[in-house]
């Protein structure tokens, strides 16, 4: 029977396994110094190796030789793992079995010693999937279970585990695999099978793998099934609805070129060719995010998941834009993509970003703008893209920012308003505040009585006026008048005021304590002409 290259070339010891390095150190050293802990915790990305490495480690465990870090691969122990129906090795799929009744039949399980081996062992897959009531039955139990248990919880969402469990276990993070690793791996498969490949082809392959060993070996197994015993990029591409790096270089090139019309023959070609624009934008993002890495970091550069002849093109069309340039076609490709997700029309607003990148390359940034305006008469500096482009009338001559023009002074203020130098002072000061327009405060002096003493003005009127006379327009208005500054005082007509209350005796003993007051004396002082009318005692 047919066995797919993922199960085929399934790891079987530490040896075989790709990456993860950190994990297969640990364990070996863990195995080799007695240390085995009762609980595990293996999370990371789908396709990483987190149950390969959990059956390895059963294997290590139990191997007649053992514990051992590199099993004999001989005895029955050895080989019922491999096949997968060792006694003493349980696995468990959570995501069917994860309910307290089956966590109550596991922890009944574990009660009894092996049947044969070494250990039990019991390897829990998609273990975030086991609800909250389901891990509060197994706690005791994985804190303090038999000598003869391990337990290895796999999982891809670790955060979903709770705290009460993750502390009790050990934890391993599995990492993506690296691309050199990947292709490197899938090389020495074409090699057992007796496939040819190109060098690009496995690039593509590990590209749509992202990191997953399982995810890649899958893809060359669908790549070997269409196209036979010899891999090319072309039909890989074909086959994974993938847009080659022609197709993003075409436009790229109508960016430097500032071709807008290209930009929508290309939307064309993909609507009459039934491709995805939404796939179409996502692989355009990601063809800028490699631009702007060989731009930053140069070709061979081991940020970009591609082969050294794809990286070599990639740091050649890069040399032709900044990277400024670059960062601001990544952003507007990502917002585009986002805006594909919901559109209603993907075409219209694939075809509106297009037209976006070039116009976006004729942008000057804000920082050399600013330069031009500080220098009047020099030429506002023109991207080297947007010189590129086809001349068009009416950008022939350079732009120039035109010198400033000599302000005109300001006309002289008017002249100020001269107080009326005959009548009484009320009259004066109404005439003066009537001609400067200010009719709210002439209102108040018109209904309030004016007297001047000893280098003060007085007004007297009702208390609604209390605040125009606080103004101070009016302190000004008054200065005028007299042609000098003077104090201004407002009492409320005596109608308005409060009735006076019974005053204390003046021989009081409270009255006297509060009087000499420092604070209450010092308030006299601010304000001379306040009264203290009531005083008492706040303990009666």
């Amino acid at each position: 029977m047919y066995q797919v290259f993922a199960r085929k070339y399934r790891p079987q010891t530490f040896a075989e396994l790709v990456g993860q390095e950190h994990v297969r150190t640990t364990l070996a050293n863990a195995i080799t110094q007695a240390r085995i802990a009762h609980g595990y915790i293996f999370s990371g990305q789908r396709g990483t190796g987190k149950t390969t490495v959990a059956r390895v480690l059963a294997r290590c465990l139990n191997c007649e030789q053992g514990p051992t870090a590199t099993p004999c691969m001989q005895c029955a122990a050895c080989i019922e793992v491999a096949a997968g129906n060792a006694m003493d090795v349980i696995e468990i799929d959570a995501a069917s079995n994860r309910g307290i009744n089956e966590m109550r039949e596991l922890r009944e399980n574990v009660r009894f010693r092996p049947a044969r081996d070494r250990y039990k062992v019991f390897i829990v897959d998609e273990a975030h999937q086991i609800t909250n009531e389901a891990f509060n039955a197994l706690l005791k139990t994985l804190e303090e279970p038999p000598e003869w248990v391990v337990f290895i919880l796999c999982t891809t969402e670790s955060h979903k585990i709770p705290t009460t469990i993750a502390s009790r276990c050990q934890q391993f993070s599995f990492r993506s695999v690296d691309f050199t690793e990947l292709v490197a791996r899938m090389q020495w498969i074409c090699e057992q099978e007796g496939l040819t490949a190109e060098p690009d082809a496995l690039a593509v392959i590990a590209q749509v793998g992202e990191g997953s060993v399982r995810d890649s070996l899958s893809a060359l197994d669908q790549a070997v099934a269409c196209c036979g015993n010899s891999l090319t990029a072309a039909d890989v591409r074909q086959l994974l609805g993938l847009f080659s790096l022609d197709s993003m270089g075409e436009v790229a090139a109508a960016l430097a070129a500032q071709d807008s019309r290209r930009m929508l023959e290309l939307v064309q070609e993909l609507e009459r060719n039934g491709r995805n624009l939404q796939h179409f934008c996502r692989e355009l993002s990601r063809y800028f995010r490699n631009l702007l890495v060989a731009k930053i970091a140069g070709a061979g550069s081991r940020l970009i998941a591609a082969s050294t002849n794809e990286q070599e093109r990639l740091a050649e069309t890069a040399s032709s834009f900044s990277e400024a340039d670059l960062t601001r076609y990544l952003k507007i490709t990502l917002d585009l993509y986002k805006d594909l997700q919901y559109s209603l029309q993907p075409r219209l607003h694939l075809e509106i970003g297009l037209l976006r990148l070039v116009h976006a390359t004729r942008l000057t940034s804000i920082e050399d703008a600013l330069a031009a305006l500080d220098s009047p008469g020099a030429p506002i500096p023109v991207p080297a893209a947007a010189k590129a482009s086809a001349p068009r009338p009416q950008t022939t001559a350079p732009l120039r920012v035109p010198a400033p023009q000599p302000v005109a002074s300001p006309p002289p203020p008017a002249a100020a308003v001269a107080p009326p130098a005959s009548g009484s002072l009320k009259d004066r000061l109404l005439g003066h505040l009537q001609q400067g327009g200010n009719l709210l405060l002439a209102d108040a002096v018109e209904h309030s009585e004016v007297s001047e003493s000893g280098g003060e003005v007085r007004f007297s009127g009702p208390v609604e006026f209390t605040l125009s006379f606080r103004d101070a327009g009016m302190k000004t208005a008054v200065q005028a008048v007299l042609g000098r500054p003077a104090k201004i005082s407002f009492t409320a007509a005596a109608s308005a005021a409060p009735p006076p209350a019974k005053a204390q005796p003046e021989d009081d003993e409270v009255s006297r304590r509060a009087l000499s007051n420092p604070e209450v004396q010092r308030f006299q002082e601010t304000f001379p002409n306040s009264q203290i009318r009531n005083v008492r005692n706040l303990r009666d």
